[in-house]
């Protein structure tokens, strides 16, 4: 992967700023299950909360590969860290893009400053991929609209002081804007999760909450194409990066202790299904990073192809990190299956990776499903 100078010295800064502060303190979010707002505000003070926002919303304007590198270290470090990072822009974007003057010169500054912070309020107890059905309702009273109903699993719901709301307004799916202090909204905490556990999630309870038509976001219909497809999509390709730094740590990890573990007299780096297990790691990382380049030139150029390259990216890298990790907690041992070391870790924050934005299985059917179209079309995959 060739990088030009300025994502050179971007990835370094990124790297520095896992090593020196996420790394050492990843466990301890995990346990106690939340992020501290010291953290929140270096990760505004330097940026990473308005990457990919332009410079006149505070935002760093971050290129799609060097955003990529961004994910990739955070990743490494903490994917809870880094879903926050991802959240936060995938919130910013939709305002940039559908919100209009208004809704972007109130919200967007506050965002990448960090003194706002977003969530993506989609999922509902019963609909998750099937997001053109969710149960959530609008309605139109004067001036306002009125929101009722209850979504579920919402990352940083129990911090966030603005929320993307996804809800059927006569027929047709719409996205709002509500804020955290609305009459009428109730935040319950969500704990106890496999994995990502200091995400913050939270289950949300929409009574009658009043807000005004100005909080319409992109129009009426706008809702799924394009408001929350172009978000997921934007979080699809923070995840994949995400993976491929997860993957690294396992590897780093694995590396690291197979060179100092002996077994029957010898390290057991040197025995050879171990040697296997280190070879699948580093090529599967090698090819997954190649594919979220990919997905990242696509998307800087705004290619026809960029949200396949988007999806194919984020469905191998998901499914690599989630074998990769097995293979780490296996190489450990009893090791991997403890708290000593973060390799549980890493394979229990795989796994949901495999979840979100997305599961395996809806990107093995978007995937297959363009591959028919394009065959259909006289084209080559």
């Amino acid at each position: 992967m060739d990088l030009n100078p300025q994502q050179q010295k971007s990835q370094a800064n990124f790297r520095d700023f896992v090593n020196e502060a996420i790394l050492p303190n990843a466990d301890q979010y995990d346990e106690e299950e939340w992020l501290p707002s010291e953290l929140i505000a270096e990760l505004a003070r330097r940026g990473y909360l308005g990457a990919t926002l332009p410079e006149t919303h505070n935002g760093l304007a971050m290129d799609e590969i060097t955003f990529g590198l961004l994910n990739e270290e955070l990743g490494r470090g903490c994917s809870s860290v880094r879903g926050l990072v991802m959240l936060q822009n995938m919130i910013s974007q939709a305002i940039l893009k559908w919100g209009g003057e208004a809704q972007s010169s109130f919200w967007l500054n506050q965002m990448a400053t960090g003194d706002v912070i977003g969530a993506f309020a989609l999922t509902e107890s019963d609909i998750g991929s099937d997001a053109g059905h969710i149960g959530t309702t609008a309605t139109r009273d004067g001036s306002d609209y009125i929101l009722n109903g209850q979504k579920q699993w919402i990352s940083l719901g129990q911090i966030a002081d603005l929320f993307l709301i996804f809800a059927q307004y006569e027929d047709n799916l719409c996205a709002f804007l509500l804020e955290r202090n609305t009459p009428g909204l109730t935040i319950e905490a969500i704990t106890g999760m496999l994995g990502v556990r200091a995400s913050m999630l939270a289950k949300l309870q929409l009574t009658d909450c009043r807000i005004p038509k100005e909080n319409l976001v992109g129009g009426v219909g706008f809702g799924l194409v394009p408001v929350a497809i172009d978000a997921l999509n934007l979080g699809r390709y923070s995840i994949a990066w995400g993976c491929v730094g997860l993957a690294r740590a396992c590897l780093e990890a694995c590396i690291k202790y197979t060179g100092n573990r002996k077994q029957f007299g010898v390290y057991i780096k040197d025995h050879q299904l171990i040697q296997q297990m280190i070879t699948d790691m580093i090529v599967n990382i090698k090819a997954a990073r190649l594919l979220c380049c990919q997905a990242g030139y696509a998307r800087e150029r705004n290619t026809p192809d960029s949200l396949l390259d988007t999806f194919t990216a984020k469905y191998f890298a998901s499914t690599m990190a989630t074998r990769v990790a097995g293979d780490a907690v296996q190489i450990h041992g009893a090791l991997g299956c403890s708290r000593i070391l973060p390799i549980q870790r890493y394979l229990r924050d795989a796994k949901i990776m495999e979840v979100i934005e997305g599961t395996t299985q809806i990107h093995q059917i978007e995937i297959a499903k363009h591959a028919y179209q394009t065959c259909v079309n006289g084209r080559h995959i």
